[in-house]
């Protein structure tokens, strides 16, 4: 288009009202002279307004209706001019405001933070685990001008950068070495490109073939690796002989005959026969998938990994979530498998992420063997994988909380919030209400640990509920999201929950801010904006 709208090209006839209007928008360098700011900026703006504009007048002499002004996108958003002609109020009053909202929102950080009230702990969208104090000012000092990430300052020559997490990894698990990557699905793609690779398999039980997010799946990760896969056992059922018949299975011979009959109940089940003496198994890791993000119950059964581990080939165990917490001080966790007892078992590497139930920083770590981590570190992947150095400086802060379990389950926002005692849930609640007013009402909810984590777990607690008087749930909650900080709630029967789980004391008067201000601006709307639909009240 030119710099102003062109209404011969419109279908509009001379004639047209809507013609007035076209002519009536600005030039875009006109424009762009009254928002003082940077060329580049002011340019974009405007040329923004002014199509939004034009956009809004053609649709409404398409549909016969009149220019109705539309509140404004989400910060950051991008409108689909297909569906959503933009704002439309008339050009003359309107433009200017508008161009100047549109500098302003190009002005802001992309990434921002947030006020989670949606009672999902470890949230995804949201960034995962909130860092603890320590680990934010361990951050700030790292990217305070040089650090010592790749040197040995006793010795003065290059070090390693995992030299600053692993003595401290193996104290707290029992492990004999370990390393860390960039995050959790790195850190089993490694494992099983260092301990297996191009021309040998892996094997993994059908039942543990997941997804773990993103549309990533266990089978497209192996493959990657450069490496077979080997399935074993069903979807409900995977036995010990499963995985020594597949093991046992060298290339260049028959595979092993049929599995022996069920043994009756309470008896060892058999195993087929050994591989003649001097057979070389294809065979070069068994993978263990931990299902952190749903369950099977019923008709099921699996092997331990202690029993897993007595197979006669590396066991790589991905336990998902990373638990160093003791389960008997932190509940919740009880049902995750914890970092050291995969250790103690003799898996040889057990990969886990850092900003899931751990509560760090995105990472990946591994942790075993001297020899299988040393194999993992010496991998070509491990450079392309490696961890930053700010990430690094958090999870070493964070696990240093760890050597003094009490202080952890108080400063670890995640171990916090598992943790968090009725008592404080409902004093966090009843100020949120009493800060808000008589839209907000107590009421109890669930929370959940989210992350792909602890799929059963709900975390029953004291919540608050907001009944706008004539507005509806969807418009309260866009409202709160464009608040400063965004404030994302959930959505439950009609009524906008702010569950307190997971906002911190410190963030309930900001809360109580943003939700004040979203209510008032529902219920003033700017002179000619469209009313939203109404939606259930307060019963």
């Amino acid at each position: 288009m030119g710099t102003r709208g062109d209404p011969g090209r419109s279908g509009l006839s001379a004639r047209s009202p809507k013609r007035s209007r076209l002519s009536a928008l600005p030039a875009v360098h006109e424009l762009a002279a009254a928002l003082h700011a940077p060329h580049g900026l002011a340019v974009a703006a405007a040329r923004l307004a002014i199509e939004e504009q034009r956009t809004a007048i053609l649709f409404a002499a398409c549909s016969g209706s009149e220019p109705v002004a539309r509140p404004a996108a989400e910060p950051g958003a991008v409108p689909d001019r297909r569906r959503d002609p933009g704002p439309a109020a008339e050009p003359a009053t309107d433009i200017l405001a508008r161009a100047r909202e549109l500098l302003e929102r190009s002005r802001r950080p992309s990434l921002r933070r947030v006020l989670n009230a949606t009672g999902v702990i470890v949230h995804t969208n949201l960034g995962r685990a909130p860092l603890p104090a320590t680990a934010r000012e361990a951050v700030n000092r790292a990217a305070e001008g040089y650090s010592n990430l790749e040197l040995d300052l006793g010795r003065g020559t290059r070090g390693s950068r995992r030299a600053h997490v692993e003595d401290l990894l193996c104290e707290l698990t029992g492990a004999r070495a370990a390393t860390v990557v960039n995050n959790g699905a790195a850190a089993v793609l490694l494992a099983v490109a260092a301990l297996a690779g191009p021309g040998r398999a892996v094997v993994v039980s059908r039942g543990e073939l997941v997804e773990i997010g993103g549309g990533f799946r266990i089978p497209e990760v192996i493959g990657q690796s450069g490496s077979e896969l080997i399935e074993v056992g069903t979807t409900n059922r995977t036995r010990l002989q499963d995985y020594q018949r597949a093991v046992d299975a060298a290339p260049g011979r028959a595979a092993a005959p049929a599995l022996p009959p069920a043994a009756p109940p309470g008896a060892a089940p058999a195993l087929p026969p050994a591989a003649p003496p001097g057979a070389v198994s294809r065979v070069s890791a068994i993978l263990r998938v931990h299902r952190s993000n749903f369950a099977t119950v019923g008709f099921v059964q699996d092997v331990p990994i202690q029993e897993l581990c007595k197979v006669g080939v590396p066991v790589i165990d991905d336990a998902g979530s990373g638990v160093l917490a003791d389960g008997a001080e932190v509940p919740a966790l009880t049902g995750e498998p914890a970092l050291k007892r995969s250790v103690a078992a003799g898996a040889a590497l057990v990969c886990c992420s850092g900003d899931k139930l751990l509560g760090g920083p995105q990472a990946g770590l591994l942790i075993g063997t001297q020899d299988a981590v040393a194999a993992a570190a010496a991998h070509p992947l491990a450079r392309a994988l490696r961890i930053d150095k700010l990430s690094l400086a958090a999870l070493e802060a964070t696990l240093m909380l760890y050597r003094e379990p009490e202080r952890a389950r108080r400063e670890i926002p995640v171990l916090a919030m598992l943790t968090a005692s009725e008592e404080t849930l409902a004093a966090r609640a009843r100020r949120l209400r009493s800060g808000i007013g008589s839209a907000a009402e107590l009421v109890r909810a669930t929370a959940k640990a989210g992350g792909g984590a602890l799929p059963l777990l709900e975390l029953e607690g004291p919540a608050v509920a907001l009944y706008p008087d004539g507005e509806d749930a969807l418009a309260l909650a866009r409202a709160l999201r464009g608040a400063d900080p965004p404030v994302i709630a959930r959505i439950n029967d009609g009524r906008v929950l702010l569950d307190p789980r997971t906002l911190g004391d410190d963030e309930v008067e900001l809360a109580i801010t943003a939700v004040r201000g979203a209510l008032g601006a529902l219920r003033s709307p700017a002179p000619g904006a469209s009313r939203p639909p109404e939606g259930p009240g307060r019963e």
